[in-house]
């Protein structure tokens, strides 16, 4: 049994030191891969009738993406996501792209997939022992409640108020933009930190 254990904490850490010494086109592709998967993820999609925003399964994505890849190449799949689904490929939720869904009602939460993936990869590679479950949930939850709602709930109200010509209340933003989400990106958290937990090496 500890045969086995030491095997898996071996084989975990070769892969991981693997990624970190591959070349430059081989992170690069990784990065494109990521985006993909987070713009396959952005197709599952629950829409709300109060709201703009839908319930979408890319904040998984986009925070592994810093764990497997580091702050520079976790955070360059999410511009790629971002700029390809801009030029020319509809991969933004419900199969959607453009410039327009930038400027949109969810623009800000895309930008906030940036920092986020950015801010994960960059704990994840400085801090080995932050790679544990505990620790993982705290930086995770970090990334995903500021560095992804604070300018998505910044881009809704000023989206709301260039198109309906109000101001949103405070509560009205969070109705709309946060509390419907909580649980779910709770749930997203979690299971985030699991995969931290089995899959990178704590050391």
């Amino acid at each position: 049994m500890n045969v086995n254990v030491d095997s898996y904490y071996t084989t975990r850490k070769n892969i991981f030191e693997r990624f970190q010494e591959s070349s430059t086109v081989t992170k690069v592709a990784m990065s494109f891969m990521m985006a993909c998967i987070t713009g396959l993820m952005a197709q599952i999609v629950i829409p709300l009738p109060w709201t703009p925003v839908p319930i979408t399964a890319q904040t998984f994505a986009v925070l592994c993406s810093g764990l497997f890849l580091g702050k520079k190449y976790g955070c360059l799949s999410q511009i790629l996501y971002v700029a390809l689904g801009i030029a020319f490929i509809p991969w933004f939720g419900g199969m959607t792209g453009g410039l327009e869904v930038l400027l949109g009602s969810t623009g800000g939460y895309m930008i906030g997939f940036i920092l986020a993936a950015y801010f994960v990869g960059a704990i994840s590679e400085k801090y080995s022992d932050a790679r544990n479950f505990t620790k993982m949930i705290g930086v995770i939850g970090i990334a995903n409640f500021a560095l992804i709602y604070i300018p998505g709930l910044i881009g809704l109200a000023v989206w709301f108020y260039v198109v309906q010509g109000s101001v949103l209340s405070i509560t009205d933003v969070l109705l709309m933009g946060l509390v419907p989400f909580i649980f779910g990106d709770i749930i997203k958290i979690i299971g985030t930190a699991g995969v931290s937990k089995i899959f990178l090496p704590k050391d």
